[in-house]
């Protein structure tokens, strides 16, 4: 199963009927929330963790009891697919085979670190320490001053997801804003993900009786922002993908 972003593990089995969630980056695998191996040393370790046919359990990661059960929560929870199954060519790139230009992919991806950055406090005041999802915001303008490679700024995307994990929803919704604001670089449509994020953290920091006013609030506050050239194109797109952004655009 992917994280949304078409890479990455969302669960590891060790051989012996046992699940764990985990994620990947191009360097790095990472079991639960907290354990981190390098591909390196996994690809050259012997241990029966991860070795021979006679599996162990990882020390210190308690197995999912139901799998099954857990990755499908998983997927719901933290990478529901933002993305189309047929993509729209406007928010492909031209180099890709559609219309977008690198202008236009520009001001998605500014507009998406707007939405992502409205709603970082959040995540900050729950991981003042935690750095990840900001640091993910700045690469992602970086990228669009030319400063960083968009295969760095994809990259990012995962380090910022990962700080999602295990957080009270404002806070794990932030971060996977910020997440998919850096993913634009990859994949424009990506915009879209970063904004439903923010709408979903704004509305979990309320009560439940106020939490459609505060969606509101940050749907209106994100439109007013849109860049006035493509302000129809989004208000399209979001008509077109609200029932796999959560419904948060209906408004």
């Amino acid at each position: 199963m992917t994280d949304g972003f078409g890479q990455g593990w969302t669960v590891a089995y060790n051989g012996a009927g046992t699940v764990y969630l985990a994620t990947a980056t191009r360097d790095t695998f990472f079991i639960g929330s907290c354990i981190a191996f390098p591909w390196s040393a996994i690809l050259a370790s012997s241990s029966p963790a991860w070795g021979s046919t006679t599996r162990q359990e990882v020390p210190g990661v308690p197995p999912i009891a139901d799998p099954i059960a857990s990755t499908r929560r998983l997927g719901e929870n933290l990478a529901m697919p933002i993305l189309p199954k047929e993509r729209d060519p406007r928010l492909i790139t031209i180099r890709r085979g559609g219309s977008l230009t690198d202008e236009d992919h520009h001001l998605l991806a500014e507009w998406a670190a707007l939405c992502a950055e409205h709603v970082l406090p959040f995540f900050e005041d729950a991981c003042p320490e935690d750095a990840r999802p900001r640091d993910a915001i700045a690469v992602g303008r970086a990228w669009i001053r030319g400063e960083v490679p968009m295969r760095d700024a994809h990259r990012t995307a995962f380090v910022a997801n990962a700080a999602a994990r295990g957080l009270p929803d404002p806070a794990r919704f932030a971060a996977l804003a910020a997440g998919q604001a850096v993913a634009v670089a990859h994949v424009a449509a990506h915009y879209l993900g970063a904004a439903a994020y923010a709408i979903r953290a704004a509305a979990a920091s309320v009560a439940v009786g106020n939490a459609e006013g505060a969606r509101l609030q940050e749907l209106g506050w994100q439109r007013e922002r849109l860049p006035a050239t493509l302000r129809e194109l989004v208000l399209e797109d979001q008509r077109t993908r609200n029932d796999i952004c959560w419904g948060v655009f209906t408004g």
